[in-house]
């Protein structure tokens, strides 16, 4: 049996945040709409931050409020604190994520506290969503390295996945928020975080493509054994408080590159590439990814009469 990889999809928050402009509410209802009808089944829908910070998030209680719910669709609510989860919560998120940066640097420049502080906060927040029942998974962000602090030590990511780990997440993931990693240290980071925390608490990865290693990165987190990959539609955004973001992994060719290479995600590539099509309409510029351009390419066998 194919062994099976799923795939977070990012782009309406992780993917849109990071936009010039803003896209209208009803279109980001629409974008999401078409990922759940490609085969898309855990989505981020949005962030509960500052609309003065980012202020292509500021819409996320509409956005919420008008998408169709699933039973089978886990709607993903980007939170950094008691506030933003206390709204995500009360918006319908049925999972939420916090991210903690390792780089005390830039969790200050993304959060406004300190790392220990953003930690102090998730062990808060991780209870709180334990009450609600919604599940609650945390992401270890800059675990590749930091724009302010340079590389960052295994020892430091490990030390914050060890200490989130502490709140019982269902899920915790490693991200290469700014786009530095290659696979040799996707290999090793994953070994050093999966022996530092329960094996009851499921890994997840995030890349961005900034270097384009994004995709030899998210094979490398595959071949060490994780099961959950992050990705956006077109391989659109990228951190707004990270120097120089171009991108994350593009959904579509992340699936084509998995299937092709034997694993099973679940999602219609071919329905996928039309709604990164249709991104690029909606946005009006070309979006990143390579298979919105050259297409799918499908296996084909013939059986020719001897």
């Amino acid at each position: 049996m194919m062994r099976s990889i799923e795939i977070v999809e990012v782009g309406p928050r992780d993917g849109l945040q990071s936009e010039p402009g803003v896209m209208p509410t009803a279109a980001k209802i629409e974008f999401i709409e078409r990922l759940i009808a490609a085969g898309s089944r855990r989505i981020e829908v949005t962030s509960f931050v500052n609309p003065k910070r980012v202020p292509q998030m500021a819409d996320a209680e509409q956005v919420l409020a008008g998408l169709t719910k699933r039973p089978d669709v886990h709607y993903v609510g980007l939170v950094l604190n008691r506030k933003g989860f206390d709204r995500a919560v009360a918006a319908g998120c049925n999972e939420i994520g916090m991210a903690v940066v390792a780089s005390d640097t830039f969790n200050r420049r993304n959060q406004g506290v300190g790392t220990d502080e953003s930690i102090a906060a998730w062990l808060d927040i991780a209870q709180a969503a334990r009450a609600a029942g919604v599940r609650a998974q945390v992401t270890v962000s800059a675990a590749f390295g930091c724009p302010f602090e340079g590389e960052m030590p295994i020892a430091r990511v490990v030390d914050v996945a060890r200490r989130c780990a502490e709140a019982g997440p269902f899920e915790i993931a490693i991200a290469d928020t700014i786009g530095v990693g290659v696979p040799t240290q996707v290999t090793e980071l994953v070994a050093a975080v999966r022996a530092a925390v329960p094996a009851s608490v499921r890994l997840r990865a995030h890349f961005h493509n900034t270097r384009n290693t994004g995709l030899a990165n998210a094979w490398a987190a595959v071949q060490a054994g994780v099961a959950t990959l992050d990705a956006s539609a077109g391989g659109i955004g990228g951190c707004p408080f990270a120097p120089a973001a171009t991108g994350n992994i593009p959904t579509e060719d992340l699936v084509y590159m998995l299937t092709r290479g034997g694993y099973a995600t679940g999602i219609d590539l071919d329905a996928l590439i039309e709604t990164g099509k249709w991104l690029q309409q909606t946005l009006g510029r070309p979006v990143p990814g390579m298979l919105v351009k050259a297409g799918n390419f499908p296996r084909i066998v013939a059986e020719r009469a001897a």
